[in-house]
């Protein structure tokens, strides 16, 4: 009967450090975990992130920004990073733009106290005379990324960026739609002061511009 109720005992530890395991390492493949990828979100809380909590909220394992809650304002990760590779899914409605700030302070605008990498549906008809610099995927006002390769508005998309020192590369759906060096002599493409480009770390964050977004599957590699 002891051996019983050890037995009972050691397999209900087991099943709750597995939920565990498998909460914390949403999103990750087996791959990924060998590479030191962790997860930034376990899809039931935002625990690992700060700012507009209201306007972000979670729903069926996803972050889900709305206009019904404002759709408006930041939400950052509550550790700052540097040099990364940052991987991420998102499933735009029609017409929806959105932000990925990178080496973000808090406040202010990350457009220009950071970076600001577009998440945008390119092919609302609104958006057809934005300057090649607007687009998903381009760093706003900085460095245009390539059209094409995003999928029809309501499918998940997988993004990766990966940011080492004033290198950037921004993979969409496996295809590679920006890569160089963003802090290039002169003046910006959008001809606006950008003094977050020189800045090396800071926060990663979701930049809301009032319409509907979904995020899933966050996961981070610091280099």
């Amino acid at each position: 009967m002891l051996r019983d109720h050890f037995a009972y005992f050691l397999l209900i530890l087991l099943t709750g450090v597995l939920i565990s395991c498998n909460t914390t390492n949403l999103g990750l493949t087996s791959p990924e975990q060998a590479e030191g990828f962790v997860s930034l979100f376990d899809g039931k809380s935002l625990d690992q992130w700060v700012g507009n909590k209201t306007d972000y909220q979670v729903s069926d394992g996803s972050i889900v920004i709305t206009p019904d809650g404002g759709g408006r304002g930041n939400l950052y990760t509550a550790k700052e990073y540097s040099n990364f590779v940052f991987r991420f899914k998102f499933k735009l409605t029609p017409g929806a733009n959105n932000g990925l700030g990178i080496h973000a302070p808090l406040e202010g605008d990350a457009a220009y106290l950071g970076k600001e990498i577009q998440i945008l549906d390119n092919t609302a008809e609104k958006y057809q005379d934005l300057k090649v610099y607007q687009y998903h995927g381009s760093v706003y006002g900085v460095a245009p990324a390539k059209r094409g390769a995003l999928l029809p508005v309501g499918e998940w998309n997988e993004e990766e960026v990966m940011v080492k020192d004033a290198y950037i590369r921004v993979m969409l759906n496996n295809q590679i739609i920006l890569e160089g060096d963003y802090l290039k002599p002169g003046k910006t493409m959008d001809g606006n002061d950008h003094p977050g480009l020189s800045k090396k770390t800071g926060h990663i964050g979701f930049l809301g511009h009032g319409d509907e977004v979904h995020f899933k599957d966050i996961r981070i590699k610091v280099l």
